[in-house]
């Protein structure tokens, strides 16, 4: 994000700029807690509110032409949002609209990028469509599972997707000339947690995707995705976190090794490593920001000291962040 925060200027040219467009709205001083699955977070300087892809693709081409920077936030999970806040612009993608296409072969959806990627798989299920089971219990929209390649229970993104709608900067073109293609999977480069455009942040927004499917039974359906909900429900804790907060190591599992450096069930401030399993932190309550970045802190220190293994995040870091704190 840029230095800066955001002048008064800025926000009287975008109020000029998008006075066309009420699906757009601006709030200042934006408090991210609210939209923050930890319900973690500091202000961000302007906070800008889509609700459809074509709202997102002119708010962006608007940011970029003003040269502008800004951050995109979906369902604010797999994020941890800094106490201090955001400076700059944060994007508030509620773009959710969905279509099915049962008579294609094979059976298709279209999502922009704001739709709960949870939600859309039970309703694939409702309607008999199988491919989507592995994603029942993720709480991110379809543009974080794009970035990130969300997978679960064995599946991914990957496994799905046929296209994504995306706009981007053409390569050695002004920030003034975004560009709307549609790219095929190969384009996206999805590997295990990322993308293409996880690699290269800022340079492109995703708009919607479409994904395909297959035919089944709502009974069917649903039975899987009920094993899969039981699955979590047994593994995974209740409350407020960021899902899981480190990758799995090639070969091992990022919980079973935090657990093995005794941490199961430490706790900072507010802020505790499950007991039920060691990749999820949970906010009790009166967590902030900092007592997980303190945690995360302790988990990489100990894990590299104990076993010689550097934790990669799965989460990512948003905002202004002093040096990381020191947990004794």
């Amino acid at each position: 994000m840029t230095e800066m925060t955001v002048e008064t200027t800025l926000i009287d040219r975008l109020r000029e700029a998008l006075a066309m467009r009420p699906g757009i709205r601006l709030e200042a001083n934006a408090l991210l807690a609210r939209y923050s699955a930890a319900r973690l977070g500091g202000p961000a300087d302007l906070l800008l509110e889509v609700n459809s892809a074509e709202d997102l693709a002119e708010a962006v081409s608007l940011l970029w032409q003003l040269d502008q920077d800004f951050l995109i936030l979906g369902s604010g999970s797999n994020v941890l949002i800094s106490d201090l806040g955001v400076r700059g612009v944060v994007l508030l993608n509620r773009a959710r609209r969905l279509h099915f296409m049962e008579a294609t072969t094979p059976p298709r959806v279209w999502a922009e990028s704001g739709a709960n990627f949870g939600l859309l798989a039970r309703q694939a299920a409702q309607r008999g469509l199988s491919g989507l089971e592995w994603a029942v219990g993720i709480p991110g929209t379809v543009g974080g599972a794009v970035v990130g390649n969300a997978g679960a229970h064995g599946g991914d993104l990957a496994g799905n997707i046929q296209l994504a709608e995306i706009l981007h900067h053409m390569d050695g073109a002004e920030k003034t000339s975004p560009v709307r293609e549609v790219w095929p999977p190969e384009r996206l480069e999805l590997v295990y947690r990322s993308s293409s455009l996880k690699r290269s942040p800022g340079k492109a927004v995703v708009l919607s995707a479409t994904l395909a499917l297959d035919r089944s039974t709502t009974a069917r359906v649903q039975a899987r995705m009920d094993e899969f909900n039981l699955y979590r429900r047994r593994t995974q804790p209740p409350g407020a976190s960021m899902g899981s907060m480190f990758k799995n190591p090639s070969g091992n599992y990022a919980g079973r090794l935090i657990e093995a450096a005794g941490l199961k069930g430490t706790a900072i401030g507010g802020a505790e490593i499950s007991s039920m399993h060691a990749n999820f932190f949970i906010n009790r309550g009166e967590a902030s920001a900092s007592d997980v970045r303190a945690l995360i802190e302790l988990a990489r220190r100990e894990v590299a000291r104990q076993f010689g293994i550097q934790l990669e995040l799965e989460i990512e870091l948003i905002g202004e962040w002093q040096d990381p704190p020191q947990a004794a």
